[in-house]
């Protein structure tokens, strides 16, 4: 880590809120922000997944991913009381900032720099053909911290949601994925 800080990449390129309501928080991003359009996700497919060191499914969820600017900014509803990465930080019916994500350089780097700092690896999978994990760095940051692994697949995608920001007309502001 040639900078000294324990979280030497700090190149944040999301944000997500857990939201109690996904139509009504892409309403609201987009009629007051004017952020969208919103590509929604029923689910997440991830493999291999471990919670906190035991093997598990990722919990069940709606999510929402649009742009503003650079900004993505993700939408995730979980409607269950499922353990997993969302309950860890927020009681159903609560709501707030999750997590801020970025992609690594080193994978395998940064999740190990985060944990030697103190962050408790909260959850790990396979998502699509590289891999993603949150660390739990609420009791420092107030929120957790999601890495990604970078991937030609994950970056089209990525630049695919750009695209459709920046073309958007303010008009259907929900997308299926």
């Amino acid at each position: 880590m040639t900078n000294g800080l324990p979280f030497p990449n700090r190149n944040f390129m999301q944000v997500c809120w857990l939201v109690p309501d996904l139509n009504k928080a892409i309403e609201s991003w987009s009629r007051s922000a004017g952020v969208g359009p919103f590509f929604w996700f029923d689910g997440v497919d991830c493999v291999d997944g471990r919670h906190r060191g035991a093997p598990a499914d990722f919990p069940t969820v709606t999510a929402a991913i649009a742009y503003a600017g650079d900004l993505q900014v993700e939408l995730v509803c979980q409607d269950n009381d499922e353990p997993g990465v969302f309950r860890d930080v927020f009681g159903r019916g609560e709501s707030g900032l999750h997590h801020m994500a970025l992609v690594c350089t080193d994978y395998e780097a940064e999740r190990d720099a985060y944990i030697a700092g103190g962050a408790e690896l909260a959850f790990e999978a396979r998502i699509g053909n590289s891999r993603t994990c949150w660390v739990d760095t609420t009791p420092t940051l107030g929120f957790m911290v999601e890495l990604l692994e970078p991937s030609p697949v994950r970056e089209a995608g990525f630049a695919a949601m750009r695209a459709a920001a920046q073309a958007w007309d303010g008009v259907n502001p929900i997308t299926r994925f």
